[in-house]
C-alpha cells in the first residue's frame, strides 16, 4: 500500500495535468460544435477504442511483435558495436563516424526500399526498429564502458585477471544505468519505428489501420489506433523501468 501511494505521489501532477488536457479538449470540441471527422472529442475516440477493439488488438499485437523483436535485435547489435568500440582503437577510428553518418539518413527514406528487397513481410519493419534504436543503446553502453571506475579494474587486474573476466565482472555490471537509459531512449521510438514501416508497405499493423482509417475520413479511428500506440509505448518503458530497478538496485537505492 506504500508502494501504491509513493508511486501516487510521484505522478499525480501528471494524471491531474492529463486529466484537465483531456476535459479541456472535450469542452472544446463540444462548445465549439467541432466535426468529429475533423477532430473528435476524447469520448468518441475512447468509444472507437471500446467498439473496435478486436480489431485495433489484432494491428496492435502486429505493431507490438515488431517493435519488441526490433528492439531486441537493437540491444544485440548496440551492446555487441559498444564492446567492439571500446576495446579496439582502430575499430572505434573507423567505426563511430560511419555510425554517426547513418543517423543523419532519414530511416524513412529506406523504407520503400527496404519493402522491393524483403518484400511486404515482417522483416523490414524490425529493421526500421533495429536502425532507429540500436544508436542510442551504442552510445550510451560505449560512454559507460570507457567511464568504468579504473581502480576496481586495477584490483582485478592485481589478481591476475584476464580482460574477458574484467569485462564481465566489472564493465558491463558498471554500464547497467546507462545501458537501460539507452534502451529507455529506443524504446520510445520502437512503436513509432514500426510504424513508419507499416506506412510504405504491411498486411497488418497499426500504422496500415491508421492509412486506412484516414482514407476512409474516421478521423476518430485514427486517434483511437495514435492512443492505442501511446499506450503500448509506455507499457513498454515501464516494463524497461522494472527491469531496471530490479537489475540495479544500487542505482536507486537512495531515491526518495
Amino acid at each position: 500500500m506504500n508502494a501504491v501511494m509513493k508511486n501516487f505521489k510521484k505522478f499525480y501532477l501528471s494524471f491531474a495535468l492529463l486529466t484537465l488536457f483531456m476535459g479541456a479538449w472535450e469542452a472544446y470540441c463540444r462548445i465549439g460544435g467541432i466535426s468529429k471527422t475533423v477532430l473528435p472529442r476524447p469520448s468518441d475516440i475512447f468509444h472507437a477504442i471500446v467498439v473496435n477493439r478486436e480489431i485495433l488488438f489484432i494491428h496492435a499485437g502486429q505493431t507490438l511483435t515488431e517493435a519488441m523483436i526490433g528492439l531486441f535485435l537493437a540491444v544485440i547489435f548496440g551492446v555487441s558495436a559498444a564492446i567492439i568500440l571500446f576495446n579496439s582503437s582502430r575499430m572505434r577510428v573507423g567505426l563511430y563516424p560511419l555510425l554517426v553518418l547513418s543517423q543523419t539518413i532519414p530511416i524513412v527514406a529506406l523504407a520503400p526500399l527496404l519493402l522491393i528487397w524483403f518484400g511486404f513481410g515482417i522483416s523490414p519493419k524490425v529493421i526500421i526498429v533495429v536502425l532507429y534504436c540500436f544508436f542510442p543503446i551504442t552510445i550510451a553502453v560505449a560512454d559507460a564502458l570507457r567511464t568504468t571506475d579504473e581502480n576496481l579494474v586495477d584490483l582485478l587486474k592485481s589478481m591476475h585477471a584476464s580482460p574477458l573476466q574484467i569485462m564481465r565482472f566489472i564493465r558491463l555490471p558498471a554500464t547497467l544505468p546507462a545501458f537501460f537509459s539507452g534502451v529507455k531512449i529506443a524504446t520510445t521510438y520502437s512503436i513509432a519505428a514500426a510504424i513508419v514501416g507499416e506506412f510504405v508497405g504491411a498486411y497488418r499493423g497499426l500504422g496500415v489501420y491508421i492509412v486506412t482509417s484516414a482514407n476512409s475520413h474516421a478521423i476518430d479511428l485514427v486517434f483511437a489506433a495514435l492512443f492505442v500506440t501511446a499506450f503500448m509505448t509506455m507499457f513498454l518503458l515501464l516494463s524497461v523501468s522494472v527491469a531496471e530497478r530490479v537489475f540495479t538496485p544500487w542505482h536507486h537505492a537512495y531515491e526518495k
